[in-house]
C-alpha cells in the first residue's frame, strides 16, 4: 500500500524504507507441579493472600486471563453435556468463546466465595481486586512459598497450558 501511495505521488517517499523488524524471544514463565502444589497447600495468616491464592489457583486450573476471571459471573457457570459444571463465557480481549470444564479444585474455590459480600455486590463469583494489587500480592506469596520465579497473574495461563493440560496428556490442539 505504501509503494502504491508513492507511485501515485500521494506521499513523497516510503517512510518505512530501511526499517527492519526484529522479534524478541520471550521466555514464558509457568509453574511446575511442585511449585503449584506449594502455593495451593500454603495457608496464609492474612486473608487477602488466601483470596489471591484462591483466584490464582482457580486461574491455573481454568486458563482464564485476569479480566475474564474478575468479570466471571454465576451465570457463566453452566452444566455441560457431560453433566459437569463448565465455564461458558467470551474472552474480553478477543471475544473468542471460552468453554472450560471446572475441575473439583475449582468447584471448591467457587463454593468458598459463594456468599462473599464483595463478590455479591459486584455480581461476580470472586471479589474484585485490581491486577496491580493482585500481582503485588503474588510476589508476597512467591516469597512465602520459596518460589524463585517472578510470579504474576499471567503465569497462571501458562501454567494451565503446560503443567495442568499438556503435562497431563491433553493434546496441543485442544489447549489451543
Amino acid at each position: 500500500m505504501v509503494n502504491l501511495a508513492v507511485n501515485l505521488k500521494w506521499i513523497p517517499a516510503n517512510p518505512f524504507l530501511g526499517f527492519k523488524m526484529s522479534r524478541k524471544k520471550v521466555d514464558k514463565k509457568f509453574l511446575n507441579e511442585w511449585e503449584l502444589k506449594a502455593i495451593d497447600a500454603k495457608q496464609f495468616d492474612i486473608e487477602r493472600l488466601n483470596l489471591v491464592k484462591d483466584i490464582f489457583i482457580f486461574a491455573c486450573n481454568t486458563g482464564l486471563a485476569y479480566i475474564d476471571m474478575i468479570n466471571l459471573k454465576p451465570e457463566n457457570v453452566v452444566i455441560g453435556v457431560d453433566g459437569e459444571r463448565w465455564i461458558r463465557t467470551f474472552r474480553q480481549k478477543t471475544l473468542v468463546p471460552v468453554n472450560t470444564p471446572i475441575f473439583p479444585k475449582g468447584l471448591g474455590i467457587i463454593d468458598r466465595y459463594r456468599n462473599n459480600i464483595r463478590a455479591e455486590s459486584n455480581g461476580t463469583i470472586f471479589p474484585v481486586i485490581s491486577n496491580q494489587k493482585l500481582n503485588s500480592y503474588l510476589k508476597e506469596i512467591a516469597d512465602q512459598t520459596g518460589i524463585q520465579k517472578n510470579l504474576t497473574f499471567h503465569v497462571a495461563r501458562h501454567t494451565f497450558a503446560t503443567t495442568v493440560t499438556l503435562s497431563n496428556g491433553v493434546p496441543i490442539e485442544t489447549v489451543s
